[in-house]
């Protein structure tokens, strides 16, 4: 056998391993962020009912807002979050609305800016539906982004409580922007970079930085 084949012979068995890493890699994200779900719910859930409750006292509707997102492989899930908008208010991108400060309900902005309005997104990391880290899930309505992320394969990857995109200028991105973050995701994600990612999330929210609303 030449040099040449037993290098052929190698690729190919690196190229055989690497999906069965990435599907290790996988399954021990998935069990990590099961376990984190659960602990943060105990963690969390006397200062979710205490959220629950302002949100019912200060507007009317329901504590919870369920939209249509979009999930791993263009896959529409129902995504909670403690609802900051009032509830006529239409289902689009919050820099879409004319008046987004109109449409936010007392305690909205705050919510927003503290992400407390995500917490409720632990139960569907619990369903798998999300993952701590990863693209933040578009609308089901936001058909540029959807497209782009397909185009670039990030439709690949679980979408996230926060993200790539998320701790590099969240709200001040452009869509193309935001693409190209996830898009360095994925070709970078490890377990050491998802650390990264929650450690300048943490920080970033104790900043109240990046957001507009």
């Amino acid at each position: 056998m030449k040099f040449t084949d037993n290098l052929s012979v190698i690729e190919v068995k690196m190229a055989n391993h690497a999906p069965n890493s990435q599907l290790i890699a996988e399954l021990i994200k998935r069990a990590i962020d099961s376990l984190l779900a659960i602990l943060a719910f105990g963690i969390f859930s006397p200062t979710m009912v205490f959220i629950a409750i302002i949100v019912l006292l200060t507007s009317h509707g329901p504590a919870i807002y369920w939209s249509d997102r979009v999930g791993q492989r263009n896959r529409i899930f129902k995504m909670p979050k403690f609802r900051t908008m009032r509830i006529d208010t239409p289902a689009v991108a919050t820099h879409l609305l004319a008046d987004p400060e109109k449409a936010l309900t007392p305690i909205g902005s705050f919510l927003r800016r503290s992400s407390l309005d995500e917490l409720p997104q632990l139960w569907s990391i619990l369903k798998g539906d999300m993952s701590f880290v990863g693209p933040r899930p578009a609308l089901f309505n936001q058909y540029d982004l959807i497209e782009l992320r397909s185009e670039c394969g990030v439709d690949a990857l679980v979408p996230g409580l926060t993200g790539w995109a998320q701790v590099n200028g969240r709200d001040a991105l452009s869509i193309e922007d935001k693409v190209q973050f996830d898009l360095q995701y994925l070709r970078r994600r490890s377990f050491l970079m998802d650390m990264k990612i929650l450690y300048m999330t943490f920080v970033k929210v104790i900043r109240r930085a990046e957001v507009s609303h």
